[in-house]
């Protein structure tokens, strides 16, 4: 059995951080080959799909093998854990997939489902559990909306990691500037959501997989900011889930399972669900790590079930 995985680079990932190291590590545990490749080494030759790809060894951290070119049937599954931005190379990247897809190929995510689910957008198919939320590009409605909530954060629909986002006041001087500059003069919409002071007390990151939760971790911000994405200076720290988080796990589980949506990580906020990751979700490390959970070994057992 081969799986492959669609990364970045594999010079820019840390293994000791990252989870698509510790899933590739996890895979060379369960005795499947590990093959490695960047989006841009896709590519279809009339109806089949074909990859250049490197077989390696994941532990200890890294051998890789010579580049080679095969058909992506060779592969029983394939793992997209390219990062955001979800610009047209991933985009190009999910349909070259779906070739793959058609010929029986398993693609974790689903294709289809990669790009139907925007990481902010795809939260308000489940706005009901979501803090009171406005999307759009005009700057007069957004301004109405910051009005009516008081206090608001301020979200690029395209950003990762807490990159560019903003917490802003009703009544803070140069608002409706501020608002052109992020909608790049109403071209662009944002979302915008009622700030949550209990992201203070912290951010939890939940990893679902085939819809059950399987680890959490909560982010506290580092002092002076709102922020509690690790990749900005967050705290990680153990956790467990409060009955109202098993809920939201209860109520997303069935959507995310029909949309092939295997392994996602959920933010919630003060029992508020902020955003549904489907890209590719981080936190595996940190569960390992402060729940002495061997998460990503479940991750690959629970996927090796589905085959057999």
């Amino acid at each position: 059995m081969k799986h492959l995985f669609v990364l970045d680079p594999i010079e820019q990932i840390n293994p000791a951080k990252d989870s698509s190291a510790a899933l590739m590590q996890a895979t060379h545990r369960a005795c499947i080959e590990v093959w490695i490749c960047t989006p841009s080494d896709l590519q279809a030759r009339g109806d089949k799909a074909w990859v250049v790809t490197s077989p390696i060894i994941p532990e200890p951290w890294i051998d890789v093998g010579v580049p080679q070119s095969k058909p992506l049937t060779d592969f029983s599954c394939i793992w997209m854990r390219k990062d955001p931005p979800v610009d047209e190379a991933f985009l190009y990247a999910t349909h070259l997939l779906e070739v793959a897809e058609r010929d029986g190929v398993v693609i974790l995510n689903k294709p289809a489902s990669l790009r139907a689910w925007n990481e902010k957008l795809g939260a308000l198919r489940f706005s009901k559990l979501m803090a009171p939320t406005l999307v759009a590009s005009r700057v007069v409605e957004l301004a109405d909306f910051a009005g009516s909530q008081g206090e608001v954060v301020v979200k690029p629909l395209g950003g990762k990691g807490g990159q560019g986002v903003i917490r802003v006041a009703k009544k803070a001087p140069g608002l409706e500037a501020l608002l052109e500059l992020m909608t790049d003069q109403e071209r662009l919409p944002v979302m915008m959501q009622l700030f949550l002071p209990k992201v203070i007390e912290g951010d939890k990151r939940i990893l679902l997989v085939d819809g059950e939760p399987l680890g959490a971790v909560n982010r506290r911000p580092r002092p002076g900011d709102f922020r509690s994405n690790l990749a900005l200076g967050g705290q990680a720290e153990a956790t467990k889930l409060s009955v109202r988080e098993q809920q939201i796990c209860n109520e997303l589980a069935p959507a995310l399972k029909d949309q092939g949506l295997f392994f996602v990580g959920i933010d919630v906020i003060g029992g508020m669900l902020s955003e549904i990751n489907v890209t590719s979700p981080t936190g595996i490390r940190e569960v390992e790590r402060l729940m002495a959970i061997p998460l990503a070994d479940q991750v690959i057992s629970r996927l090796l079930a589905r085959f057999a």
